[in-house]
This record gives structure tokens, sequence and C-alpha cells, in this order.
């Protein structure tokens, strides 16, 4: 809860572990706020999709940077070509982040391995933070898929890495120094960051490796462009492949899933509402909705376009207890209430007027009671409508004959001629005009009142 204005919740959003959507939600509105997101099956929990639904805008981000790579494809390649690597007596270096689509790739390579022959050969993890990621990943159960939360309660470690660092064959450091240096053996397959290859001990392995023909550097992540990473190696001998696994939701999925939760407003980078600059006549890898969606620019300020009109206000029960409701048609009572509003971290309470406390009598010999001040109880409120002809066949019976009715934008004014009074009937209000004549005045007021229900 942000200072009791919205809440704000965090619903699994099945890309990676701990990646989550979010809802703005107040008493009367509802904003979604859709990143990273993902359809398919892999390791964390699916995607918690009925709770964007009613949203009054739906923000949308985090799309796919490759919705024409399909990412089996792309495992399938990646372990194809580390396979043909390691059996031509080279390395293989993949440049990753040390938690997410890393744990997709240990676990097909658990696969993998044996069927390939790879057997022998060395994996090694290296990060600073490679041994949290690594068992951090196996702890927090509630993250994950059913089919591994299941594993974690047999007991059973979900992710096939822990096997992997049981039998030798996946190894983690959190540097190049101290025991990797001693341990280190080729031909292997090395994951380590950062995927810019601009930092992190990514970098000392292109030099390492970077002048042999045999080794291999395999990009997955889609986030940096593998040209612009490999810039500062060139001229580089070691064979370069690119296959980026990203697992988000494509332009065809999330078209379905808007389809699906129906919000009232999508709101969606400027990129998403048009083809690809390289692809211009792929139409299918836009955002095509009814309504557009309201597209935005980098910095650019959007004003949403919904306005909070309710606010949700509290009724204490005494007070409640105290209210006469008066029924003013079938189904529908109101009742009036005189109450303190306390407003507190944006939430609002109806409370009891507090009574006058009561006055100490004065010192004095001669001691003067004085009463507290008489609180009055509000005017009744009036309801409803005069309609014309009732009332004015009431003004005759009580001997008002001579009526003149004239019609106007708002309503009606009668002109009482013989008394010299106006009568304006309007929506909103009926107004009196009557000088020096006050039993007049208060004749026509109640029979004005006749027609009305008092609140």
């Amino acid at each position: 809860e942000l200072f009791g204005a919205v809440q704000i919740s965090p619903l699994s959003s099945g890309y990676s572990l701990g990646s989550s959507n979010w809802i703005i939600q107040s008493h009367h509105e509802k904003v979604s706020y859709v990143s990273g997101s993902s359809l398919l099956t892999t390791h964390p929990q699916p995607m918690d999709q009925s709770s964007l639904k009613n949203s009054d805008v739906l923000i949308l981000t985090g799309l796919t940077q490759m919705p024409t790579a399909n990412p089996d494809g792309m495992l399938g390649e990646f372990c194809s070509n580390l396979a043909m690597t390691i059996r031509a007596g080279g390395n293989v270096l993949v440049p990753c982040y040390s938690s997410g689509v890393i744990y997709d790739l240990l676990e097909c390579l658990y696969q993998f391995i044996e069927s390939a022959s790879l057997g022998t050969t060395p994996f090694y993890f290296i990060s600073p933070v490679a041994n949290s990621s690594l068992e951090f990943s196996q702890i927090f159960a509630e993250w994950l898929c059913h089919n591994k939360q299941t594993k974690v309660y047999l007991p059973e470690p979900p992710f096939p890495h822990a096997e992997l660092i049981q039998t030798n064959k996946l190894k983690h450091y959190p540097s190049i120094h101290g025991d990797f240096s001693s341990e280190f053996r080729q031909p292997c397959v090395v994951f380590t960051g950062h995927p810019s290859l601009r930092f992190g001990d990514v970098v000392h392995f292109m030099e390492l490796w970077g002048k042999s023909s045999l080794n291999t550097v395999i990009f997955t992540e889609p986030d940096f462009s593998y040209l612009d990473a490999l810039a500062p190696y060139q001229p580089l001998a070691m064979k370069c492949v690119y296959c980026p696994i990203d697992t988000r939701l494509n332009f065809h999925q999330v078209s379905k899933l808007l389809k699906e939760v129906q919000p009232l407003h999508v709101v969606c980078p400027e990129q998403y509402t048009q083809p690809p600059v390289t692809q211009s006549h792929r139409s299918d890898l836009m955002l095509e909705l009814q309504p557009p969606p309201m597209p935005y620019r980098r910095c650019s300020v959007l004003s949403l376009p919904f306005r909070r009109r309710y606010e949700r206000v509290y009724i204490l029960p005494e007070l409640a207890n105290s209210l006469v409701p008066s029924e003013v048609k079938a189904g529908v009572s109101v009742a009036t209430v005189s109450a303190v509003l306390q407003s507190k971290d944006n939430k609002h309470t109806l409370q009891s007027v507090p009574k006058p406390p009561p006055v100490a009598p004065s010192k004095k010999r001669k001691r003067v009671i004085e009463e507290p001040p008489v609180t009055l109880s509000p005017k009744p409120l009036l309801s409803g409508a005069v309609p014309l002809e009732a009332f004015l066949a009431t003004l005759q019976k009580h001997g008002i004959t001579e009526v003149k009715v004239e019609e106007t934008a708002e309503g009606h004014i009668l002109h009482l001629q013989a008394e010299d009074t106006l009568i304006q009937l309007e929506e909103d209000g009926t107004h009196i005009v009557c000088d020096n004549n006050e039993p007049l005045r208060t004749t026509l007021r109640d029979l004005v009142l006749r027609f009305l229900q008092k609140l």
C-alpha cells in the first residue's frame, strides 16, 4: 500500500525467477503494467493473466526483441554449435547474465551432454554471484513452475544443475583468479559475463581465445548487438555464433492476451505501432488494436485517459446506527448524515460530531447556570419535482385562480396576477417572489412542500 492512495501488487510474469508484472489499483481505478513476460513453459511460475482483467489502462512494454527467432530452434542451434566446437578441440565462450536464461541453458545441456558424448567436458560458470545464483534458484520454490515445485517437496533439487555440480561436470567460481586458474583445463565451456563484452571476466577470455579459429563465442542474450560487442576485438579469428534466446511475448501472443484481458486503453512504445525499419512489409510485427494504442516516446510525458472521480469513505458503526433512511423509490433509500470527516493517509472516515464539553460552574457567589450552546439539527433536504398541472389545481382549491404560466429554458414562471406574486418552478429549485405579504408567502411555500419529499 502506497500512502493509502493506491495498492501495488506484483504478479508472476513467467519470464524468469522473480520477474513480475504490476497492478496499481485504487478503490475505483486499475492500471496494469506488463513488462518482460512469457507464456512458454520454462522454469518460472506461469504468467498470471486473469489478474490483468478489468484494467482501465494497460501499460505494455518488454516485448521480444527477436520476434522472428524461435527460442526452441535457437536452443538446438546453441547445442549443436557447442558440440561441434568441443569435438574439434576448441573452447566455447557464452557471454551471459548470472541468472535468467542460463538456468534453461544448463538444463538443456544436462540432457544433451550424454547423447553428444560430452560427459568429460568441463563446464565453468564464473561470476561473483555464481554460487548464490545457483543456490537461490533451488531455494525459492514459490517462484518456480508446478513441476519444479513438486520436486522441492520430494525432496529433490528442482534444477538439474545441482546434479551437474555434484558430479563435477559444472564448476562455479567467483572469478578467474584463485582456484579457477589452478583447476582450469581445456577444451571447456565457460559461462561468464557481461553480454556486452565490455566488462567482467568475459574480456579476459575474448583476449585469450580470440586468436584461434578452433574456439567459438556463442551469443544468447538479445539485449546487445553482437557486431557492436565484437567491434573492439577485431580482427578476430574465433568463430562467432548468434543464437538469441528471447522467450518474451511476441506480437501474436500479446494480441491474443489483450483480447482476453480486454483493457479499456493500451499504452505502449511507439516502436510497437509500426513494423521494424528493416522489415517494413511485415505488418504482423506490430500491434494492431481497436481502439488504437496510445504510443509514447523516450522521455515523453503522457496523460493517461482516465480521471479519479470517486473516493471511498468509511463510516463508523455508531454513526451508521443513527442514520434513518427514507425510501425515495422502490429499492432506493437515502439518509442524510451530519458528521466529521477525518482524512489520514488518504483514508477518509466519517465520525460522529463530538458533543460540546459540559461547562464548569462559575466560582462566583451568584451561580449563573450557563447552558451549553444548542447544536441545531440540520434542515431536511427536499427532493422530487413540482408537477405543473397538479400544482395549478392545488392553487385553484385555495382560491388562487388568476395564474399566468410562462415557459422558460429552466422550467416555468407562474404569475399570480391578483396577488402580484411570482413562482419560479425550476429543475433544481423553486423561488417565491412575494412582497409585503408574509401569510401568502408561507401558504405558497407549504403548498410547494406538499409535492416534495423531506429527507
